[in-house]
């Protein structure tokens, strides 16, 4: 299979973000969280949380051709949300992302670190990410939301 062909190109648009961020949510969240917890990464993600960083990450859209099908944000060398669309889930557009984030963050850096959502803690674990913490956070009904800090260093060859 050909790997797709796709680009990053930074943006500065919270609501396109958040819009993203929600339909992917919505979407893959609740089939592995509980309401409380999804509701958590709503929030989280939403318009006013993404204006409110945006001067201190790196925005990015992911698009294939002109049709922008998720979005990357980073911070030094975190990332800090990515989504790709349901419909361009499993299709290796996200394997391309990350290798384009690696690639530029691995230029400045010798590790990337990423909280892993459960739904994309497999793709991480494939792509030679580490687990290094396990984490909780209690929502605002109770709910709790569990997720894995995860890391990878940089190869020596690169």
């Amino acid at each position: 299979m050909l790997k797709p062909k796709i680009t990053l190109k930074q943006e500065e648009c919270p609501a396109q973000i958040a819009a993203i961020a929600e339909e992917t949510i919505k979407d893959s969240y609740p089939k592995y969280y509980p309401s409380g917890a999804v509701a958590f990464f709503l929030n989280l993600h939403n318009e006013l949380n993404i204006a409110s960083v945006k001067n201190q990450e790196r925005i990015y859209l992911v698009c294939q051709k002109e049709t922008v099908i998720g979005t990357i944000s980073v911070r030094a060398n975190e990332i800090c949300r990515f989504f790709i669309l349901p419909e361009y889930q499993k299709k290796g557009y996200g394997s391309c992302a990350m290798d384009l984030i690696e690639e530029e963050l691995f230029q400045t850096y010798q590790s990337i670190q990423v909280a892993a959502s459960f739904p994309a803690e497999s793709m991480y674990l494939k792509r030679g990410y580490q687990i290094v913490s396990y984490e909780t956070i209690e929502t605002e009904n109770g709910d709790v939301l569990c997720y894995h800090t995860m890391a990878k260093k940089r190869l020596l060859d690169r």
